[in-house]
């Protein structure tokens, strides 16, 4: 593993299979999402983008539904 970024909390590496590994200054890997929030916040990932419905196809719905009833 190389190491990508050091900082005195933890040790980012990148491993050999291109995805990232991160370990505590207690030298105890960390995992889930503290380690998601770590590489987003590093920049080495990006956050996925929120998913929306498209506004004319929320309006139908709702104008479906009222007629329904």
């Amino acid at each position: 593993m190389q190491v990508e970024k050091k900082t005195a909390e933890y040790t980012v590496f990148k491993r050999a299979d291109g995805r990232y590994a991160v370990q505590g200054k207690d030298k105890k890997f960390i995992n889930g999402d503290d380690k998601v929030k770590l590489l987003i916040e590093e920049g080495l990932l990006t956050a996925p983008a929120p998913k929306t419905e498209e506004p004319a196809a929320a309006e139908a719905a709702t104008e479906e539904e009222a007629a329904e009833e």
